[in-house]
């Protein structure tokens, strides 16, 4: 069986040690804090970014380099590997598209080599689940061509749950009029959001109040599980540099839900840049979005 390399984005928000140790291939995605663009060699740590967003410096974020995908799956090719890229939700990012024009191009220079893009519809920890799956199958002997296809099979049940701490951040996005950005914030109130079946980051549900939002988006969670409850491959626990508010998230999954399965992670700039300081997400795997 020839072998291949699992290839994924840096917003999948995987650490450093993961990637090493399983031998992840990473295109990297930008962000800028100002005029400062970030996203290679060049990078800030996620107190220095959020930091930076907290003192209002303006962030922005641009997808990948088709000459950096290019360099990197070429190498692979001429080496003779194959590739299964695991991208973030092609709706959020033209990250998805760069990379499968490209890999056509590679694939050209390169005939009899295979790369497969599969979108996960999904973001940041909702990645790594379809990553993990995908190495465990490899390590089971599973061809490229069936590992795809099981993961693509996974995508619709891929959960992926956020709230955030200031609702101007989603304004700027253009998730939310300013006129709601203003009133929603006199008025405390914390929006529940999710990537629903078409990849898109959409408004769930509302509520008042921090620990209300944390506990309705457990709660979201726990209505999700169905047949998935006893078989989950991560359970993934995210925060914008909000880690004691994510750890009551974690306690909560870990202690009560029973899952000992989590990765705790904080979320990277190119989300971050949309999501702002205090964003909390879970991502699970479920019966629906």
């Amino acid at each position: 069986m020839k072998d291949f390399v699992i290839s994924t984005e840096s917003n999948a928000d995987l650490s450093d040690d993961f990637i090493r140790e399983n031998g992840i291939c990473v295109i990297p995605h930008y962000y800028s804090i100002e005029d400062e663009v970030y996203g290679e060699e060049k990078l800030l740590t996620i107190p220095q970014f959020y930091d930076a967003m907290r003192a209002g410096k303006t962030a922005a974020t641009m997808a990948s380099n088709p000459a950096v995908i290019e360099e990197k799956f070429g190498a692979y090719a001429k080496e003779g590997k194959d590739i299964l890229h695991i991208s973030f939700s092609s709706e959020l990012s033209a990250g998805c598209s760069n990379v499968v024009v490209t890999a056509a191009a590679v694939m050209e220079e390169y005939p009899g080599s295979k790369i497969f893009v599969v979108d996960t519809l999904s973001a940041s920890l909702g990645e790594m689940m379809m990553i993990v799956k995908a190495l465990e199958l490899k390590k089971a002997g599973r061809t490229i061509e069936e590992t795809r296809a099981e993961l693509e099979a996974l995508v619709p049940n891929i959960c992926v749950l956020f709230t955030v701490d200031d609702l101007n951040h989603l304004f700027r996005g253009g998730r939310l009029s300013k006129t709601q950005a203003v009133v929603g914030s006199l008025i405390d109130v914390k929006p529940i959001l999710h990537i629903n079946d078409g990849g898109k980051l959409v408004a769930l549900q509302k509520t008042r109040g921090r620990k209300k939002s944390m506990n309705m988006m457990l709660a979201n969670m726990e209505e999700r599980l169905g047949s998935w409850r006893d078989r989950q491959i991560i359970v993934g626990i995210l925060h914008g540099d909000s880690e004691e508010d994510a750890e009551y998230l974690r306690r909560h999954i870990e202690d009560v839900m029973g899952y000992k399965n989590t990765v705790f992670r904080p979320i990277g700039p190119s989300i971050g840049a949309h999501s702002g300081p205090g964003a909390l997400g879970i991502t699970f795997m479920g019966e629906y979005r």
